[in-house]
């Protein structure tokens, strides 16, 4: 296979570096986005002829078209892109909440994929690319005090979908990573008991203590080969990097 350019968001840790590693392991050039530098210049350093990035905040929505710019000017082209940056705060029930808190999880999670998906449109019309939003399994039922993260990703499916029929050249799918081993997860066990139901957080915590977590490679291979060869009949769809749909994908 020949190289492919692949853009992956939120790619410095957790699911969004396996996706990174993944792909530069299997000799594909990356841009990798996300806020913290030191993160992305480490993969930089080693695979310095495969890997460009910027660290940028992509609810500065003008940095959407610059990582575009960048991916096309390093390859020429744009083969892909991996949506997987989010945030989950604020965890609080919705009386409790400011709409300018839930505008603002609303920028990270839904309006900055939005704007690199419009940035990154005409050049994967191009290639007949791929773009793979990562979701949830919150956007399918409700949590106490999850409101702006379950309904954001819900709202970032229903872009995948969109996306999917208007755009017939490419390939658009949305992916569930389960409860992957990453920092969101630490985060829902030390602030989530305030406002969660108490069953549900313990159930997280429980989850965590008996080593059930899914660790970022599983969901991040699967998240990087369907960014490379997703087929037609996946596209507009929301599946689960484990499940059987997605046997093809799966595997070391």
């Amino acid at each position: 296979m020949a190289p492919k350019t692949i853009i992956v968001t939120g790619a410095g840790r957790g699911i969004g570096l396996a996706i990174s590693q993944y792909l530069l392991k299997n000799s594909h050039n990356v841009v990798l986005v996300s806020r913290t530098e030191s993160e992305l210049e480490a993969l930089k350093k080693e695979y310095p002829s495969q890997v460009r990035y910027l660290a940028a905040d992509l609810t500065q929505f003008e940095n959407a078209t610059k990582v575009v710019d960048l991916a096309v000017g390093f390859g020429g082209k744009l083969d892909g892109l991996v949506v997987n940056h989010a945030a989950l705060e604020p965890i609080k029930r919705i009386a409790d909440s400011s709409i300018d808190e839930w505008k603002k999880l609303y920028d990270i999670n839904f309006f900055s994929a939005l704007a690199i998906a419009q940035a990154a449109i005409p050049h994967l019309r191009k290639t007949k690319g791929r773009i793979v939003m990562v979701t949830s399994g919150a956007m399918q039922k409700g949590y106490t005090a999850w409101g702006p993260y379950g309904s954001s990703k819900a709202a970032l499916h229903s872009l995948v979908q969109h996306l999917a029929v208007e755009e017939k050249d490419i390939i658009t799918v949305s992916g569930n990573p389960g409860r992957t081993d990453t920092s969101m997860q630490k985060l829902i066990r030390d602030q989530g008991k305030e406002h969660m139901d108490a069953e549900i957080h313990a159930d997280f915590v429980s989850v965590f203590e008996n080593e059930k977590l899914h660790k970022p490679e599983g969901p991040g291979y699967v998240f990087a080969r369907l960014a490379l060869d997703a087929t037609p009949d996946l596209s507009g769809n929301w599946v689960s990097w484990n499940g059987p749909e997605l046997a093809a994908y799966q595997g070391n």
